[in-house]
């Protein structure tokens, strides 16, 4: 492999999912073959990693920082961060090696920002972040995206859908140039005020985000800096799942987010976020 990539890989016997015996060599194949489908998505956006380089059992850490030895050919983009009162130089994935460089480093999970590097502060998607609380299960968490779509339907938006690669869902929107991260914000608050004025199960509001037998239209993620898992990330889950787009067909009674893993997301034919940046769309209602 060393032939084909500029990478020094290490470790590649090393267990990350005990549950299931998948090496570091078997994350490293899986990004290298799902790489068709997934570099679009990352491209030109700032990238937080969640490493685990011990596995999933292990201590696991967030890097937003381009880390220690980073190799000159691996881009990055420069922000002084407020909240943090430092100076961060993230990672932006463009191409194939740097998505093997990163899965070197056990970065199991990929995340990606809503906006751009250069247009850092103006978002490009608006997401949906849809999660329940005990005992609602994941058929809720359907019903209630399905619900979303509808209304959204109405109003002519065009949304996608992905599993989380946890119990929930995420919907995205892209949108047009000339928001900010306060008006994507709101927008989905208010469309989960809306949601939840005709449903006990949907709450809006932080405060209640935590309720059992609840589900919390997260608004709070479109925030500049902040991020979602990438499509087709892994997440550090026994089961090896990944947060995988799906056709919004495919949300049928019955489905289970843990079908969508290392082993089966790469039979997948279909690449229902193909085309989603080609999708932009203005926020008026």
């Amino acid at each position: 492999m060393n032939d084909l990539t500029k990478v020094s890989f290490t470790n590649l016997d090393k267990i990350l999912y005990p549950g299931l015996k998948v090496k570091k060599s078997q994350v490293i194949e899986y990004y290298i073959r799902i790489a068709p489908k997934m570099l679009g998505l990352l491209k030109d956006r700032a990238i937080v990693l969640n490493r685990f380089p011990d596995g999933i059992e292990g201590e696991g850490f967030y890097e937003k920082n381009s880390p220690m030895g980073t190799p000159s050919w691996v881009k990055t983009f420069y922000r002084y961060s407020e909240t943090a009162q430092r100076d961060l130089y993230y990672i932006i994935c463009n191409d194939l090696d740097t998505l093997i460089w990163m899965a070197n480093l056990a970065a199991l999970e990929i995340n990606i920002t809503l906006s751009k590097t250069d247009s850092f502060d103006i978002p490009d998607l608006v997401l949906f972040d849809i999660d329940p609380e005990p005992p609602l299960t994941f058929d809720d968490v359907m019903d209630v995206a399905l619900l979303l779509k509808e209304k959204l339907d109405e109003l002519n938006f065009r949304a996608f859908v992905k599993t989380s690669g946890k119990k929930g869902l995420h919907i995205v929107l892209p949108v047009e140039s000339g928001y900010n991260f306060r008006q994507t914000r709101e927008f989905v608050h208010q469309f989960g005020k809306f949601l939840a004025r005709g449903s006990d199960l949907i709450v809006s509001e932080f405060t209640q985000s935590r309720d059992p037998g609840t589900i919390f239209i997260d608004y709070l993620q479109n925030t500049e800096g902040k991020t979602m898992i990438a499509p087709y990330s892994l997440r550090a889950e026994p089961d090896a799942a990944v947060s995988t787009p799906l056709e919004w067909k495919e949300l049928k009674k019955g489905l289970r987010p843990q079908e969508f893993n290392i082993f089966t997301v790469l039979k997948r034919k279909t690449s229902p976020w193909e085309g989603l940046l080609d999708s932009r769309q203005k926020l008026e209602v």
